[in-house]
């Protein structure tokens, strides 16, 4: 029962880090659950059915603090129904291990962009984003397919992908994709609901997870607001690289037939950027 306990602190702080950055609900969430006890099997089926309802009250929140942009949310959401659709479909028997190396390798690149670009930016972006809907369609197909193939990277892959572009706030990107999240993932959820059913589910942990989901999305999204442009930028180009290290190094270290350079903590890495966020929130809500 003590273990069932800190389910809910931990929906609580995956959400917060998701809704800050519109990346790592999944990734964060699971790496607690395994850190804390947890098997696989019941992770990776509680953290999809309590995801669908964070990301409805993240999106929400988002949408009243003024964080989302419907041009951008409208043509990702739409695209990223049929994209998540034809991949739960269509590609659900494709291992996810096979692509993940190869996605992880161009968000490494991705967040390298991200963050060299805001920490040598000379002035802070400001407005929305101004995408054209000749990127924003093809994004969430792609977005949505990885997302119902590899098990998640909606948010991986369309956040970065808008903030490289270099145009508008971070919190237009974070907030937007956060808001065409939940349509998204309504449609994976259920397309694999009608096609593999609902038995694996564990309610037991979906529902605190969910509950701490949907008490930090609000926070989540005034951080989004409050924290530094440029300061944000920054932690999300930082966190994809973590993100995506956890999964190259590894790779790396087996075809060169040497030890991994690289071994991240996963629980520990982001709890540490849950801190960076909340300092960096606190920090500019107290300054002057």
């Amino acid at each position: 029962m003590e273990k069932y306990l800190i389910v809910l602190p931990i929906g609580l702080l995956a959400q917060f880090i998701d809704g800050t950055l519109g990346m790592g609900y999944g990734a964060s969430s699971s790496s607690f659950l395994l850190a804390a006890g947890f098997v696989p099997a019941a992770v990776s089926a509680s953290v999809h059915a309590a995801e669908l309802f964070a990301s409805l009250a993240s999106g929400v929140s988002h949408l009243k603090l003024g964080n989302v942009d419907k041009s951008i949310t409208g043509p990702l959401a739409l695209s990223g129904v049929f994209g998540g659709v034809l991949g739960a479909y269509f590609l659900s028997r494709l291992p996810g291990d096979l692509i993940k190396p190869y996605v992880a390798v161009l968000l490494l690149i991705v967040g390298a962009r991200i963050l060299f670009t805001h920490l040598r930016a000379e002035r802070k972006p400001i407005g929305n984003p101004r995408l054209s809907k000749k990127f924003l369609v093809p994004l969430g197909l792609i977005g949505g397919a990885i997302d119902a193939v590899g098990g998640g990277g909606w948010g991986p892959i369309c956040t970065p992908a808008i903030l490289a572009t270099g145009k508008g706030e971070p919190r237009y990107a974070v907030g937007s994709v956060n808001a065409a999240e939940f349509v998204t993932t309504l449609a994976i959820t259920a397309t694999f609901a009608a096609t593999l059913g609902l038995e694996k589910f564990l309610w037991g942990i979906t529902v605190p997870l969910l509950i701490g989901g949907v008490i930090a999305a609000p926070l989540s999204a005034v951080a989004c607001r409050r924290i530094d442009p440029g300061q944000l930028g920054i932690v999300i180009g930082a966190m994809l690289i973590l993100l995506n290290l956890r999964v190259v190094a590894p790779v790396v270290s087996g075809v060169l037939g040497v030890p991994p350079l690289v071994r991240l903590d996963s629980a520990l890495t982001f709890g540490a950027v849950a801190l960076v966020l909340i300092a960096l929130t606190l920090r500019r809500q107290t300054s002057p």
